[in-house]
């Protein structure tokens, strides 16, 4: 049997909800962005635990980098995780990209408390007819997406198009590209936006049934 990833934890070890964030392909459980995250929820009194797939963790010991895992190696380091904290049903799971859609297809599949993805990648930057979105028309798990408007892999105009489960919301912003930066010419800041991605999980995570 495969051990269980090391994980990072951030947040009271008492608090309501746990949430488990999945990197994404290219950048390990401690990148900026997923640090930030994690800090910001944190603060808001949540549980946060973060790991990596065995191919970002054989990185991290010999710094080689190496394509992601396939899917069913993927899922099945989300299941040993889930499992060794106690459950789907206790957790709220999700992630970055990447991390987020393998979390939205174990949700499919076996269920979780809810599901949290941070720039969902809607369909491969430049080819936006090889949609990755067939099981969310019928996901039961509700579910929040954070996504900027102009993100590549995913923008408003295109996830219009798309037919997803009433349990699925969308929170846009704006200006955010897949890691939710906008321009500066916009006016905005990162900070700024990762701050209102936030407030948009915080407020999500407070609709859960306990």
């Amino acid at each position: 049997m495969e051990a269980v990833p090391d994980l990072l934890v951030d947040g009271p070890g008492g608090a309501a909800v746990t949430v488990v964030l999945a990197h994404g392909a290219g950048a390990p459980m401690d990148s900026p962005f997923m640090t930030a995250m994690a800090a910001r929820l944190a603060a808001r009194s949540h549980r946060v635990v973060r790991f990596e797939f065995p191919y970002m963790a054989a990185r991290r010991l010999d710094g080689r980098r190496r394509p992601p895992d396939r899917q069913p190696a993927l899922l099945a380091c989300w299941r040993r995780v889930v499992d060794a904290l106690g459950g789907g049903q206790r957790l709220v799971i999700g992630g970055k990209s990447m991390g987020g859609r393998m979390a939205s297809l174990l949700a499919a599949e076996d269920g979780a408390r809810g599901l949290v993805c941070l720039g969902y990648p809607f369909h491969p930057p430049g080819k936006p007819e090889r949609t990755r979105v067939e099981h969310l028309a019928g996901l039961a798990v509700p579910a929040l997406v954070v996504q900027g408007t102009r993100d590549p892999f995913g923008t408003a105009a295109d996830v219009a198009g798309y037919r997803l489960s009433p349990s699925v919301s969308v929170t846009w912003i704006d200006d955010g590209d897949h890691d939710l930066k906008p321009r500066r010419s916009s006016g905005r800041d990162h900070d700024s936006a990762l701050d209102e991605a936030a407030v948009a999980v915080d407020r999500f995570l407070g609709t859960l049934p306990a």
